[in-house]
């Protein structure tokens, strides 16, 4: 059975995330010459995707679900046990991609797919909303 509370605790910091995606996707362009500003971005895509990861790494070990191979997979099973619809599965385990070059190549990362991203913030928000609903029904 899942640990409803440290769930809701993730989800809660996925949607806190977003909220702050969403203010600085309307950042004007003083903020976004703030050093400090892409830095803050990227810190807070990392914080959302590996929030979506731990709620799928949870959900996995506790229903008997894998191990899953990786990150990914663990996004995979979800869908598999009809956590997550399978559409919205691939575009988290793109997002988990995502991150994983924003961590392992944080220096070669292009910023401007950075800043695209902030216009493409459905995912976590399904992701919380998806999640949220199968814990409940738990």
């Amino acid at each position: 059975m899942a640990d409803q509370v440290r769930v809701q605790r993730l989800l809660r910091r996925i949607s806190d995330e977003v909220t702050v995606l969403e203010w600085e996707a309307l950042a004007d362009d003083a903020r976004r010459q703030d050093v400090m500003w892409l830095r803050g971005v990227k810190y807070s895509f990392v914080t959302a995707i590996e929030s979506c990861m731990d709620v799928a790494q949870h959900l996995c070990a506790v229903s008997g679900w894998g191990p899953p191979a990786d990150n990914g997979d663990a996004v995979r099973l979800l869908a598999t046990h009809g956590v997550l619809d399978a559409e919205l599965a691939v575009s988290v385990r793109q997002s988990v991609g995502f991150r994983n070059i924003l961590v392992y190549e944080y220096a070669d990362v292009d910023d401007e797919i950075v800043i695209r991203r902030l216009s493409s913030l459905e995912p976590p928000t399904a992701f919380v909303a998806q999640v949220a609903g199968f814990i409940a029904e738990d």
